[in-house]
């Protein structure tokens, strides 16, 4: 054979080699595409099924916040005055509040915060929140603060509450005497704004060094009594009402927010001048103010 013969067969055969390469390559790139568009089409499907559970989800949570908004009490329009303010710092939060008549000479005040944000911290928050509303707590004497807390502490230990615990102050209120009995788990102090004659002055309503509710088994609660006079304020609020970092290393605390309250104790003047202190955007945490006016 010539050698011009062999130079032919060879490129013969290496034309044979690469239709055939050529046409694996087809095969496979067809394959890819056939792939490829399979794929896409399920994320697209993931990506709707995605967008339709974030869309249920949404709506789940904003009838929750709905719910929990709805269980907070009306303003009262008679002695003692209320009302309040509730920022949330997320859909849902963990703090709560409420008052009610316990009978005719007895007015119960209560503000709680629960560890925490989410569904969770709220679904615990409103199932106290009922029980004190219904006096629907074992062992209980709701007109006794130390009776409700240590009830409280009894009925909600934290390691049957997926480990949260919660912070309360209870107040009592007697018409009849003029006298507020109160105690306090884990909680901020309430704020006493009165005027003996020399002006206001803000006085801060705590108990001592107790622990909050469900974080030990066993606890005992002490109360105080103070005199409630006409024209008294009284307000009960959250951590997040006040622990705010300003500028630098500075923190607001209760004692700074007492003396503003003594300026303008509307929840909504209060809630403005915190949120100056800060950054002037939404707040770390929930804020809550409930304001009692005798």
């Amino acid at each position: 054979m010539s050698d011009r013969a062999s130079e032919a067969e060879e490129l013969s055969t290496q034309l044979a080699s690469l239709r055939a390469d050529y046409e694996d390559l087809k095969l496979l790139y067809d394959a890819m595409i056939e792939h490829g568009e399979a794929v896409e089409d399920q994320l697209a499907e993931i990506n709707l099924a995605l967008q339709k559970t974030q869309k249920r989800l949404e709506a789940e949570l904003d009838d929750a916040a709905r719910y929990v908004m709805s269980i907070l009490p009306e303003p009262r329009s008679t002695i003692p005055y209320a009302d309040w303010l509730l920022v949330p710092s997320t859909e849902l939060g963990g703090d709560s509040f409420g008052y009610h008549d316990i009978d005719e000479d007895h007015l119960a005040t209560y503000l709680l915060d629960v560890c925490g944000h989410g569904v969770g911290a709220a679904l615990l928050s409103v199932t106290v929140i009922n029980v004190l509303r219904a006096s629907a707590l074992r062992g209980a004497e709701f007109r006794d603060p130390s009776s409700v807390l240590e009830a409280l502490n009894d009925a909600f230990p934290m390691e049957k509450q997926n480990d949260m615990f919660f912070t309360i102050w209870y107040g009592v209120y007697q018409r009849s005497t003029s006298t507020l009995i109160f105690a306090t788990g884990g909680h901020p102090p309430a704020i006493h704004i009165k005027d003996e004659g020399n002006g206001p002055r803000a006085a801060l309503l705590s108990t001592p060094g107790r622990l909050a509710i469900g974080a030990l088994e066993g606890m005992q609660y002490a109360a105080r009594q103070v005199a409630i006079a006409p024209g008294d304020v009284l307000l009960l609020l959250s951590d997040g009402t006040f622990e705010i970092d300003g500028i630098g290393s500075d923190m607001l605390s209760v004692d700074r927010l007492a003396e503003f309250a003594l300026t303008d104790h509307e929840p909504k003047a209060i809630h403005a001048w915190v949120r100056s202190f800060g950054d002037g955007g939404p707040l770390p945490d929930d804020f809550s103010l409930l304001r009692l006016r005798f």
